[in-house]
């Protein structure tokens, strides 16, 4: 099934829904939040990386996948009320597996992830934050939720150190949480991430626990 364009009642972020053509339910979900460039009030923006983009490409992508949109001006991380009510709304809705829903984004996208996952840890399977970082200091939060961070060793947008704290503070609190750095890289980490199946694979061992 082609990607809708979707808004539910009470949830004011729009957002694309994709549902594969393939496979039995419950299904599993992931949800993708785009980065700073995105932003806005055209959501065929959102299309132009990372989970939304391959969905568009096939129909058969195995996952639910939502991919809403950040307003203008704003940052997702001034948003995680309203992520998580639309991701609430969505499992109400739709035939998702509640102990397989992924969390992952890109940039601002990165930072999203990072704090959605600290705020409601037990929502999620698995999260893969990609160059974004985040507050060391929540890193307790995290230890039951396995997080495969992604980051470029030349970013000059979001320095490989911001990821390199939480890992670090995931580390030593007792979680389990794994680094890739892409030596050449800068900012656009993302692409050869999202190209990987290994991710989703990844992602798809995983159950909440």
């Amino acid at each position: 099934m082609p990607q809708t364009e979707q808004q539910i009642k009470g949830c004011p972020l729009r957002f694309l829904l994709h549902q594969p053509t393939e496979g039995e339910p419950p299904l599993p979900l992931i949800l993708f939040l785009h980065g700073a460039g995105e932003r806005g009030d055209d959501l065929s923006a959102v299309l132009k990386h990372g989970v939304p983009k391959l969905a568009a490409q096939d129909d058969a992508f195995p996952f639910i996948a939502v991919s809403p949109q950040c307003p203008a001006e704003s940052w997702w991380t001034e948003h995680l009320a309203e992520l998580s009510a639309l991701l609430d709304a969505v499992k109400e809705r739709h035939p998702v597996d509640p102990d397989r829903v992924y969390l992952t984004g890109l940039s601002m996208g990165g930072y999203g992830t990072w704090a959605l996952a600290a705020q409601s840890p037990e929502t999620f399977a698995a999260a893969a934050p990609i160059c974004g970082g985040g507050d060391p200091e929540t890193a307790p939060k995290l230890v039951n939720l396995p997080i495969w961070a992604f980051h470029g060793a030349k970013d000059e947008v979001v320095p490989l150190e911001r990821t390199e704290a939480m890992v670090d503070a995931v580390k030593q609190a007792g979680g389990n949480i794994q680094l890739t750095v892409y030596p050449e890289a800068g900012h656009d980490s993302w692409t050869e991430t999202y190209d990987n199946p290994d991710l989703y694979a990844w992602f798809l061992r995983h159950k909440r626990a």
